[in-house]
């Protein structure tokens, strides 16, 4: 009975090196996964600038930003396609600022970004 469970622990175990354990066989160390930050919506400050205009402005938006859990086995297997998870833009808005001290005949209108969800997806 014994080296049954050998047997069967054996084969499990070069499964996963070869394809690669699935998230429910290994979870993530309890030290490195309490200290990432899931993804999830961030404030943050850009620079808004365009050729024309004399200023760079700040302004607030919010982006994506945090872990999606991913791995990516030691082995490579030929043609068969690996994808990893990334923090993206589920939902996602526009809004449009007008630079001050813009050149004569400049648009001062720059539209940047502005994220209202935010996923862990796939990469193609």
């Amino acid at each position: 009975m014994a080296a049954v469970q050998i047997r069967r622990l054996t084969f499990h175990l070069t499964l996963t090196v070869l394809l690669g354990s699935s998230t429910s066989d290994w979870p993530p160390a309890p030290a490195v996964s309490s200290q990432l930050s899931p993804c999830q919506l961030v404030n943050q400050t850009v620079s808004l600038e365009k050729d024309g205009c004399h200023t760079c402005h700040p302004v607030e938006t919010t982006i994506c930003s945090g872990h999606c859990y991913t791995k990516d086995p030691v082995i490579k297997i030929p043609f068969l396609n690996m994808y990893q998870h990334v923090c993206t833009y589920q939902d996602v808005h526009y809004k449009t600022f007008h630079l001050p001290d813009c050149g004569p005949g400049v648009d001062p209108s720059v539209t940047y970004p502005v994220a209202v969800s935010c996923s862990c997806s796939r990469t193609s």
